[in-house]
């Protein structure tokens, strides 16, 4: 176990997470008398809203995950490091991480907490073996392997049945990245790969979307979700509603419909994007500081994103519940900033013995929610006005490039959305197997370890 020291003097600010809230968390305090460490079980930064765009061959990974080391290489106070968290302790005010076997302790004087969300099966995390979901990297590369997978191994299929069940894609989940997956497998079955097998005609593809809730993208309204149902709908894709998935397996799944009637869908590639849950780490903070947490694991934080008697310590981003925010990049952008200003004005008053100012308490600035839905297609509500069609796709792309980090990456997603939407051309369709195995062998060598670890604990206990 290594312990990293600090210098005393010097305020030590730990971030935990580098998404939105973390990175911009620590951009905020670039200029301030602090030693900022950033942990985190990855090295890049993701721009998780465009993660369906790896998926399907628009962007490459790099493009929307750049690397945290080289984001914040000129920022002398930052330090990077690569762990898994698995402790936080509010009483010894210590960070531990884990990764590859080394165990990190890490001391904070204040500590921004922005672990983020992962993806939830409502209790039937075994669906994930055959129906992924889309959080990561990895995910998208392995839903990219399995949707163009698909139609290569249905190329090659003589049985009719088995290259119907190759051909039928399903989306779970009717959110924005449901709606934004499903109208771009669209898009690729009936633009980009027409023309380009033998054998096959990738129009006679299915694309099924399922939502157990009665309307498509609920959160933005009746008028925005009908229009995208309609959108989607004149792409080929079939919107089936009030769709609770009760069984989910290689070659298929069952649900169960809104008269409580049981239907299957034989389909080999499938796509989970139904909900998320909070960072376990909230359930563990708030056991120690009492805080409520809500179904999706969300902590309860004060108004000044703090947790209960823990003042030092800001939940930011898609872990905290505080007003019904929604789990959304920019709210996680701003409590980011909110609690970086904080610690900012805090350090500062002492430094100059000074007392603390007061906190205000934080406002989220909403700046309208936005789904694209295929080519020259989005649904936008802004400040209550709700915009459709190629006006709301403007405006998606404009906002979307703005939050991209880094001018190369700007350039490059500029660049690859100019060939894909005014031509047919994806530049990222290269799938290798071991993205598409990937999930099930490392299931697999985990089991292995697993079994490896308990019988040399047997024939210790036998010796």
């Amino acid at each position: 176990m290594s312990t990293p020291q600090s210098h005393p003097a010097r305020h030590r600010v730990v971030v935990i997470g580098s998404g939105f809230g973390g990175l911009f968390a620590t951009k905020a305090l670039r200029r301030t008398d602090v030693d900022v460490t950033v942990i985190d079980r990855t090295t890049h930064h993701l721009f998780q809203p465009l993660l369906y765009q790896v998926a399907t061959g628009i962007l490459s990974e790099g493009e929307i995950a750049p690397s945290t080391r080289m984001i914040l290489k000129d920022q002398r106070n930052a330090t990077i490091r690569i762990g898994n968290v698995t402790t936080i302790d509010l009483a010894a005010r210590t960070v531990t991480s884990e990764h590859l076997g080394r165990t990190t302790v890490t001391g904070y004087d204040s500590l921004i907490v922005s672990a983020g969300a992962q993806q939830s099966y409502f209790g039937n995390d075994h669906f994930a073996e055959h129906a992924p979901g889309m959080k990561t990297i990895d995910d998208a590369l392995e839903i990219r392997g399995r949707i163009l997978g698909a139609f290569e191994h249905a190329e090659v299929c003589d049985d009719p049945d088995e290259r119907k069940r190759l051909l039928t894609f399903v989306v779970v989940g009717a959110g924005p990245t449901g709606v934004e997956m499903a109208g771009q497998i669209a898009e690729l079955a009936h633009r980009t790969l027409v023309g380009v097998y033998t054998n096959i005609d990738p129009r006679t593809a299915r694309i099924i979307l399922l939502d157990a809730a009665s309307a498509v993208l609920p959160p933005f309204g009746d008028n925005l979700g009908s229009r995208a149902a309609e959108t989607l709908e004149r792409l080929g894709v079939e919107v089936r509603l009030g769709a609770s998935v009760t069984k989910v397996d290689a070659t298929g799944l069952t649900y169960r419909d809104s008269e409580g009637a049981r239907h299957r869908i034989e389909s080999i590639c499938k796509v989970w994007s139904a909900g998320v849950a909070a960072s376990p780490l909230g359930r563990q903070l708030a056991k120690q500081c009492g805080a409520l947490v809500d179904r999706a694991g969300r902590i309860s934080v004060e108004g000044d994103l703090s947790l209960p008697g823990h003042p030092n310590v800001f939940v930011v981003g898609d872990m905290m519940s505080l007003d019904r925010l929604p789990g959304v990049a920019q709210v996680a952008i701003q409590g980011g900033r909110y609690a970086a200003h904080t610690i900012a004005a805090e350090v500062t008053s002492t430094a100059k013995r000074r007392p603390p100012p007061g906190r205000k308490p934080f406002e989220y600035r909403d700046k309208g929610s936005m789904a694209t839905i295929s080519r020259f297609n989005a649904v936008a509500s802004v400040a209550g006005i709700e915009l459709a069609g190629f006006v709301a796709w403007v405006m998606w792309l404009a906002v979307h490039v703005v939050y991209i980090v880094g001018f190369r990456s700007r350039i490059a997603t500029l660049l690859s959305w100019t060939l894909t939407f005014l031509g047919s051309w994806r530049g990222q369709m290269t799938t290798t197997e071991q993205q598409t195995i990937a999930r099930n062998a490392l299931g697999e060598l985990h089991h292995l370890r697993t079994r490896r670890e308990d019988t040399d604990d047997d024939i210790a206990r036998v010796s």
